[in-house]
C-alpha cells in the first residue's frame, strides 16, 4: 500500500496511474475535494478570481480525458475545477481518498515509510510501502524582505482573491510574471492609481497569434534550438515589439531560458499610461516607495507578486536530497530519490508546454517502477542505477535557463518527455513479456 499527498491536479494523475496498473494506495487531501490550488474555495489555494491558464486547454489537458469543446482556449480556474472534478469522477478517484485530511509527518521506518495524518484534531500513524508527494509548488509565498518600513498595507499575492481588494487605492505590483502581469491589469479597472516595479526583463508573448493559441503555432518541423530562439524571439518583437519601447527593461538572455509572461494586457496599458513602470525596489519610506534609480512612489498597498517556494513541511528536507542552498531537492527527473526506491517527488517540474500530459507520463513511470521493482524486472534495476547516479543531472535540453529558484526545477519538454517514455517503454515491454496479456499485475501491496 502506497501514500498520495494532494488531491490536486498532480496528486491524480499519481492515483489514476497507481489504480490502472493494479497498485494499492491512500490519498490524503487536506481540502474537502479534488483540484488542489483550482478550487478557489480550498482556503490553502492561491487563485484569485480573474486567473485563467496560460497554456491552451489543447496544450494542457490529459490526453485520456480531452477538455469538452465548449471550454474556451484559455480556461477560467472555475472551468478547470470543474475538469479536474469530472476526471476524478470519471476514473472513480475520490474512492481512494481521505478528504479534510492533513499530512503532518512522513519518515522512514526501515523499508518502508510511516505518514501521520490529522483530521478533526485527531492524529493518526500508519505505515505505508512508499509515499507519493503531490502537494503542489504553488502555495508557499516567497516573500522578500526590504530595507525600511511600509505605513500602507503589504501582501502577497497568495492573498489576493478578487480585483474589489484594490479598489480606490494606489497600488504598487512588484514582480513582473504571470500573476504580476495578471494582477497590474485588474488593478487597472480599480484602482487610483497602478505601478509596477520590474527587476529585470521579460519576453511578452500574447496568447494568441494568427488567432490561434500562441502555443498551437509550429511544432511539426523540429528546429535546432538556437534557431528556435531566434524565430520566436523575432516573432514576439514583430507582434509586441520591445519592452524598452514600453519603459520596461529588454532581456538580457535568449528567448526561453526563463518562462515567458503570457500576457500582452499589461503592454496595452503602460502604453496607454495606466500602468507606470518601476525599478527594483531599494527601500521602503513610510507610505512611499524609493526605487533604485533614486525616485520616489506613495502607496497604499503594495503587493507582492514574487512568486513561491517549494515547500514539504512534513519531511525531514535531508529525506529530500535537498542541501541548504539548493532551489530545489535533487532528484533524477525530477522525480527519483538517489537512495529510496520508495519515495517520489510528484510534479515537481515545470516546462513550456509539458501540460498535464507530461506529468501523467511522469505518474506513469512511478507506477511502472513500482511495478517493475515488484516483478524483478531489469529495467527497473537500470532505473534505479540511473537514478543513483544522476540526481543532479538537469534535463534543460542545452537551454541556458536562469541560476534563478524558481528555474531549479525547470526542464526542457521534449528532453524531458523523451527520458521519461525512454524509461516507460522499456518497463512496459519487460512487464509484458513477464506477464503476457495482462494489463496490471498483481497489487503491490
Amino acid at each position: 500500500m502506497y501514500a498520495v499527498i494532494g488531491a490536486g491536479p498532480m496528486g491524480l494523475a499519481a492515483a489514476r496511474n497507481l489504480d490502472r496498473h493494479g497498485i494499492a494506495f491512500t490519498g490524503f487531501e487536506q481540502h474537502s475535494d479534488v483540484g488542489g490550488l483550482w478550487d478557489i474555495e480550498n482556503p490553502h489555494s492561491t487563485m484569485y478570481e480573474t486567473a485563467h491558464l496560460i497554456s491552451s486547454k489543447t496544450t494542457t489537458e490529459f490526453a485520456e480525458f480531452p477538455m469538452p469543446a465548449t471550454v474556451a482556449p484559455y480556461p477560467r480556474h472555475d472551468a478547470m475545477r470543474r475538469y479536474f472534478r469530472d476526471y476524478a469522477r470519471h476514473f472513480d478517484l475520490h474512492r481512494h481518498y481521505e478528504f479534510s485530511t492533513r499530512v503532518v509527518e512522513a519518515r522512514p521506518d526501515g523499508d518502508g515509510w510511516l505518514v501521520a495524518t490529522e483530521n478533526a484534531g485527531a492524529r493518526r500513524e500508519r505505515r505505508f510501502e512508499g509515499v507519493l508527494i503531490a502537494n503542489g509548488t504553488l502555495h508557499h509565498p516567497n516573500v522578500p524582505r526590504f530595507e525600511g518600513e511600509f505605513a500602507g498595507t503589504l501582501m502577497h499575492a497568495a492573498g489576493y482573491r478578487s480585483p474589489s481588494q484594490l479598489a480606490g487605492q494606489r497600488v504598487l505590483v512588484v514582480g513582473c510574471g504571470n500573476s504580476g502581469a495578471d494582477i497590474a491589469v485588474d488593478a487597472v479597472h480599480h484602482a487610483a492609481s497602478v505601478d509596477i516595479s520590474v527587476r529585470r526583463g521579460y519576453y511578452f508573448v500574447p496568447k494568441f497569434i494568427f488567432g490561434r493559441p500562441t502555443d498551437t503555432l509550429g511544432g511539426r518541423v523540429r528546429l535546432p534550438r538556437r534557431l528556435k530562439q531566434l524565430l520566436d524571439a523575432a516573432l514576439v518583437r514583430a507582434v509586441m515589439g520591445r519592452p524598452s519601447q514600453y519603459g520596461l527593461p529588454d532581456p538580457d538572455y535568449k528567448m526561453y531560458e526563463s518562462h515567458p509572461v503570457m500576457n500582452s494586457l499589461i503592454l496595452h496599458h503602460i502604453g496607454q499610461g495606466d500602468i507606470v513602470p518601476r525599478g527594483d525596489v531599494a527601500r521602503l519610506d513610510g507610505d512611499a516607495v524609493v526605487f533604485a534609480d533614486g525616485s520616489r512612489g506613495e502607496y497604499d498597498l503594495i503587493l507582492l507578486a514574487t512568486g513561491y517556494r517549494l515547500d514539504y513541511p512534513f519531511i525531514d528536507r535531508a529525506e529530500l536530497n535537498w542541501p541548504e542552498g539548493a532551489g530545489a531537492p535533487l532528484l533524477y527527473l525530477n522525480v527519483f530519490h538517489p537512495r529510496h526506491d520508495n519515495l517520489f517527488m510528484m510534479g515537481m517540474v515545470e516546462a513550456a508546454g509539458l501540460g498535464w500530459e507530461g506529468r501523467n507520463e511522469q505518474a506513469e513511470l512511478v507506477a511502472l517502477y513500482i511495478r517493475g521493482r515488484a516483478g524483478g524486472v531489469p529495467a527497473a534495476a537500470r532505473l534505479k542505477e540511473a537514478k543513483a547516479r544522476l540526481a543532479a543531472a538537469r534535463i534543460d535540453g542545452g537551454y541556458g535557463y536562469l541560476d534563478l529558484e524558481r528555474m531549479a526545477y525547470y526542464v526542457h519538454k521534449d528532453s524531458y518527455r523523451a527520458a521519461l517514455a525512454g524509461h516507460a517503454g522499456e518497463l512496459r515491454r519487460q512487464l509484458a513479456a513477464v506477464a503476457p496479456g495482462a494489463s496490471t499485475i498483481e497489487k503491490a501491496a
